[in-house]
């Protein structure tokens, strides 16, 4: 196995790092928001299931040797048109840990210099796979963040939806 810049294993562990900031959580918890305009959990998970389907498209763009620009994505659109909170949020961490093993079977076949091939992402910076990689793992760990604040929030907002029923 060749050695590679990034914690594969990270990357992968990203799921079971997901799946336990949402353990315990009822479906009702799942898709509470504090507000119309923030996030429920569900929606972070489909946020970051639909960031997995993007950066992975950046990373074979750029090991294809393309010179286009790397896509951006319009996330609360994305969230809103796919109406996120309506899904399960088991089904959207099973589509997230998917394209998590089929990303790391190309991982494991990267050579040095295919994780310091480069393109030029949306804002105009030279990235590299390895960066577009690692950069997906520190996001993933932002938003982990996001759920406990969601969840700290939710505390009493779970109240009243119990009470409610």
């Amino acid at each position: 196995m060749s050695q590679t810049p990034i914690s594969i294993e990270s990357y992968v562990r990203t799921y079971d790092e997901l799946q336990e900031a949402i353990a315990g959580l009822s479906d009702e918890q799942l898709v509470w928001k504090a507000s119309e305009k923030s996030w429920s959990v569900t929606e972070v998970l489909t946020h970051l299931a639909d960031h997995n389907l993007v950066v992975s498209f950046r990373i074979r763009e750029v090991l294809a040797g393309s010179e286009v620009r790397l896509p951006a994505f319009a996330q609360d659109e994305w969230v809103a048109g796919q109406r996120a909170n309506a899904a399960k949020a088991a089904d959207v961490l099973a589509a997230f840990r998917a394209l998590l093993l089929y990303n790391s079977l190309l991982f494991h076949r990267l050579t040095v210099e295919d994780w310091n091939k480069s393109g030029v992402n949306f804002k105009g910076q030279t990235v590299t796979v390895e960066a577009i990689a690692q950069s997906f793992i520190n996001h993933v760990h932002h938003h982990l963040g996001q759920i406990d604040r969601i969840k700290q929030a939710g505390e009493s907002g779970w109240g009243q939806c119990q009470a409610a029923k």
